[in-house]
This record gives C-alpha cells, structure tokens and sequence, in this order.
C-alpha cells in the first residue's frame, strides 16, 4: 500500500514540475513526501545549483575522493553528514558540458580547465553506476572529456532515448555506445574536423530513431567532409520521420534524403545555396511529408516548386521564409490544400496570391507573414487576413527593416471591428517581430489603446511582440 501511495504522490507531483516554490513545501512535509518530490529537482543537471554540486561531490565514493586530494582539488561541501538520498540515481538528464562549466564555476577559476575535467569525469562515472535509466545525455563537441563505461553504465544507458554529441567523440566511446544503445529516438550530431569511426556504428545499430539534427557550422571547410556525410548519412534507418540539416559553408549532396520515405518532418537550414543535387529530390515522393522548413537560403525555384507539386497534397506546415517568389506561392495555393500553418513573403503588388492562398488553404490556422520594403504593407496584410481567411486564429507580421505605411488606428481599429463581425468567432494571436527600436504597428500609442480594448473584449487572446536581429 505504502508503494501505492508514493507512485500516486509522484504522479501528482509531476504536474508541480514548474511550480518549484509548491514543490519545495512538498519536501518538508515528510520522509515520503521529500522522496517523491525530491527526485524532480534533481532530474536534469541543467538546474543544478553550486550547492547541488557540491552535494554531489560529498557523495563520491572514496576512490574518487582520493583522486581528487592527490591532485589537490579541495572543494568544501559544507557537511560531514551522509546524504539523505542517493541523488545521483535521480538524474534523467545529463550534459557533460554543463556539470564542466559549473564544476569551473564551483573552482572559482577557469585557469583551472584540468582540475575541472578531472572532477567533471569522477562525477560523470557515478553518475553512469548510479543512474537506474537515463532518458538524455549531451557530449560537448568543445570539452573532449574522456571517461570509462562501466559494466554498471549498461542499466544507466540501455533505456537513452536522446543523445546529442559531436563526431569527435573517441571511437572507443562511441564503440561503447553502440553496444548499449540500440533504442534512440532523438540524435543530435555537430559535426567537426574530425569524424570518429565508430559514430557510423552507434548510427547503424539503431532500431528505432525518429528523429536525426545534424550541424555543420560555417568553420568547416574540409573537403573530406563532402564524401564523409552523405556515406554516414546512409546508416540511418529508415525508421527517421524527422530530418533537420543546419549547415553553414559546408558543400554535401542532399541526395541520400531520398532513402528517407517516411520522412514526416524536413528541414533544411542553409547559410548559402549549397543546395546540391536538390534536382534529385524534385521528383521523389515522401507520401507522409507534413512539415517542410527551408530558412535563409532556398534550392532553385523551379525546382522547389515541382517538390511541392509533389509532395503538397499532405504538408500542414511550410516555412519559406526567404523566398518571396510569385510563382512559388501560386503553387502552394494549388498544391497544399491541407496547409494549417504557413511563413511567407508575398510582394507589395501580389496581394491577390495572399486571396487566393486563403481561398484554396482553408485549414489555414496560423500565418507569419512579412512586411514593409517590398512586402505587403502591414494594413493590407491585416485587410486581407480578416475579408478572406476563414480559419486563421494567429498571424504574426515580420517586418523587413522600416515599414512602407504607417498604420493609422482608425484603419486597426478597422481591422478589428472585421474581425469581430467574421463567421469564426476565435479570438486572435496578434505576433510582432521586428528590430530592435524598429517602427511597427506598436510603435504608436493610439494603436497601443486599441490593442488593450480589444483585449479586453476577448477580441485579442495573445499580444506579442518579438525582437529579432537577424532580419
């Protein structure tokens, strides 16, 4: 009965996971109260405080205790007393690179980077004998520190369902990992210089991943690389459903996204048009395909729009962010009857594709739409939103630099008053993102007081405003 009680504590307890102030009276209640509780403050060591380090490390075992005195490492833990629990085994979440920063931190120096690895390493291996089934762990591609799985780590890793890391992790590491690890769902790789050998065989080994992030950063100027990735990239299973590339001065052919036919989610986040043998996926069909995010840079036109010719009939979510062509548009409007969300750029004369997206789009929910310089005109975008969507319940107005009109109120207060008088009566998320001191529609008091009127009158669910530097 008593085991009874504390799994229903526990799972009440989950829903205080972000009401830390509840959660800690929850402690002081008593033994079995702090148990159940206890264990959400120490899931993820992201939120670990300098005392919880210091609590961690009063609960090494003596041998690493010793390793730490004889390189004269002394770091108070303010008690002699022995821990209440064993908090180690509560943790679910685990970044090597954030225990390092804090255990620098905790040192007071960052002079101190091989006292740092060595502690950081010492509590990592408790960590991995301790720890009954962690759900996430992260490697810095930055701080190579090097460790030992022991037999214990099996039960700590057999369960991990999210592994981000970078390719220069040692072989025999990621060996380890492979004969461990056969169930990830989730893998994040940032890709360096140097690719280690056994990443192709933690790759190959799995049997169920969801979903692949790979990172190629703008530094990466090797052209081994390009024959490198696209063969590491053929040991995915074709179990993947999520696809994110976030590539920045790295040429690889995009060729291999072919094998991927159950792909659900894509995106492909370039810098610059390094959108190689993209003719090669013109024509395949991913009959599962709902989302696909293209940001910054973009494949040819033509051959984006015979993708989406393709592949439209079942997206719901597209984001072309830099890519304001007409003929594009028009073939979303055609080929993407299903879509509930949409981030475009539609041209300051075009707005008679934004009438014909909503006309043939009908499901359409959210839209970020883009604004000033050759853009649509912020009042023309809110006319159009209000006579022609029939389902839409969020826009978001990104503006390019400074607006073409100023926005007067009575033309929003206009706007609202079309809203209000729509067949779909659900309130609206009204979403700002410019720069920095840029002029928008919120710039101007007047505005501002309709905005709150109508907020009040459940007119408005949601008033935001989001800056953004990078336009």
């Amino acid at each position: 009965m008593s085991q009874l009680y504390f799994d229903c504590l526990s799972e009440i307890f989950e829903y205080l996971e972000d009401d830390k102030f509840t959660l800690h009276s929850c402690i002081l209640v008593n033994r079995l109260w702090c148990k159940a509780s206890v264990r959400i403050f120490w899931r993820d060591v992201c939120y670990y405080s300098s005392s919880n380090f210091k609590t961690l490390i009063a609960c090494l075992p003596n041998e690493s205790k010793e390793i730490l005195y004889k390189n004269g490492i002394n770091i108070s833990t303010s008690t002699s007393k022995p821990p209440t629990f064993n908090y180690a085994s509560f943790c679910k979440v685990l970044s090597v690179e954030q225990v390092y920063y804090k255990i620098i931190n905790l040192l007071q120096s960052p002079s101190h980077k091989c006292k740092g690895h060595i502690v950081t390493r010492e509590i990592i291996q408790m960590f991995m004998k301790e720890i009954l089934s962690l759900k996430s762990l992260v490697f810095s591609p930055y701080h190579n520190i090097t460790f030992k799985l022991f037999h214990e780590s099996k039960d700590c890793l057999k369960n991990l369902s999210d592994l981000r890391c970078g390719s220069n992790i040692s072989t025999d590491l990621f060996y380890q990992l492979s004969q461990i690890c056969y169930n990830i769902h989730t893998f994040t790789l940032e890709v360096g210089r140097i690719v280690s050998n056994g990443l192709a065989d933690l790759i190959s080994v799995q049997r169920n991943l969801k979903c692949f992030n790979m990172l190629l950063c703008y530094y990466q100027r090797d052209n081994n690389l390009t024959n490198i990735i696209p063969s590491l990239m053929l040991k995915l299973p074709n179990t993947l459903v999520k696809l994110v590339l976030f590539v920045r001065g790295c040429c690889i052919s995009l060729s291999f996204i072919a094998n991927f036919l159950n792909l659900q989610e894509l995106s492909l986040l370039f810098k610059y048009d390094n959108f190689i043998d993209f003719e090669k996926l013109q024509y395949v069909i991913f009959p599962q395909l709902q989302v696909l995010n293209i940001s910054e840079e973009h494949p040819r036109v033509e051959l984006l729009m015979k993708f989406l010719e393709n592949n439209g009939k079942n997206l719901k979510e597209i984001y072309i962010g830099s890519c304001s062509d007409n003929l594009l548009n028009l073939v979303i409007a055609k080929s993407c009857p299903r879509l509930r969300k949409l981030f475009i750029g539609i041209k300051y004369n075009e707005l008679e594709t934004l009438k014909i997206i909503f006309n043939n789009c009908k499901n359409l929910e959210r839209i970020k739409i883009r604004c000033g310089k050759n853009y649509l005109s912020e009042k023309d975008a809110l006319k159009a939103v209000a006579k022609y969507s029939q389902n839409i319940h969020e826009l978001t107005l990104y503006y390019q630099s400074r607006i073409q009109f100023e926005l007067l109120p009575e033309e929003l207060e206009s706007f609202f008053i079309s809203w209000t008088n729509r067949i779909s009566q659900k309130s609206l998320s009204l979403i700002i993102v410019k720069r920095y001191r840029a002029n928008s529609l919120d710039t101007y008091n007047e505005n501002v007081k309709i905005i709150n009127k109508y907020i009040k009158l459940g007119v408005i669910k949601k008033f935001k405003v989001e800056v953004d530097e990078y336009i």
